[in-house]
């Protein structure tokens, strides 16, 4: 499988022209957010626990809504991310909120080289490692950060949601990380009539292959959960059957949308 050389370039200049049409989207609900809302789910809050007093770095935060949410929780919070527009609002909100998170501009792959210490939890979640061509790398990354006991959070769209076509009518893509996909797309999943043409480049990831990347890294599996609901409305023809959960309307409950994932750095 060849990966474009300037795939990081490309990616990295898609999510910059996407931040300020995040920011403003009723997806992201900013005025809620500055007002005290946590963007955290259920999902995600279940399994993090009391991060009150923890060191907590969160891989690809995007502008950073959910590592500030953490620091409202009480845990002093890292974030990062490729997009360095991202990073610069990031560290605006919690310079305005007065919160005790640091942000770094950075390449999963790179940020050994760019960030020093020790986490007691590592997190990343919802549309994450599809960036990321190797996941043995990935999981390097997560154990070179963690410290002895420390824990992995992650909570991910499942990889059978990468299988559809946009309108989840048809097997499009492989199940398996076959190829590499790159695609030029209009809009955005916060605001899919914002006036963008994204050029992308991605990677479907098996169950397997993630499981196999945190084992061959000593990461030990604490827990494994499988969902029939995404906590967002970003996919094509969903419908909301309770509060902030969504489902694809034709196909009810029948496909896994979004699996979570706990894991021990022995």
């Amino acid at each position: 499988m060849e990966i474009p050389k300037d795939y990081l370039a490309t990616n990295k200049a898609t999510w910059n022209q996407k931040v300020d049409y995040h920011v403003d989207s009723d997806f992201y609900n900013m005025e809620a957010f500055l007002n005290g809302k946590s963007t955290l789910n259920d999902i995600e809050l279940h399994l993090l626990g009391d991060v009150t007093g923890k060191k907590i770095l969160h891989l690809q935060c995007h502008f950073g809504q959910d590592t500030l949410s953490l620091a409202r929780m009480g845990a002093k919070a890292t974030g990062m991310d490729l997009s360095d527009k991202a990073i610069a609002k990031a560290r605006e909100l919690a310079e305005q909120l007065n919160l005790d998170a640091t942000f770094v501009c950075s390449d999963v792959y790179d940020l050994p080289n760019q960030l020093e210490g020790e986490f007691d939890i590592v997190f990343t979640s919802y549309g994450t490692i599809g960036w990321l061509p190797d996941l043995d790398k990935w999981a390097k990354v997560i154990h070179h950060f963690l410290k002895p006991g420390g824990k992995f959070v992650f909570a991910e769209f499942h990889p059978m949601v990468w299988m559809f076509d946009y309108d989840f009518t048809k097997i499009e893509y492989s199940y398996f990380n076959t190829e590499t996909i790159i695609e030029t797309t209009e809009g955005t999943y916060a605001d899919k009539e914002a006036p963008l043409k994204n050029e992308s480049v991605s990677w479907n990831h098996p169950l397997s292959e993630v499981f196999q990347s945190l084992i061959k890294n000593t990461l030990e599996i604490n827990t494994f959960e499988e969902y029939d609901y995404s906590p967002y409305s970003c996919f094509n023809e969903v419908e909301e059957f309770a509060p902030n959960k969504f489902r694809i309307k034709h196909l009810d409950n029948k496909i896994p949308m979004v699996y979570a994932i706990v894991a021990t750095k022995k």
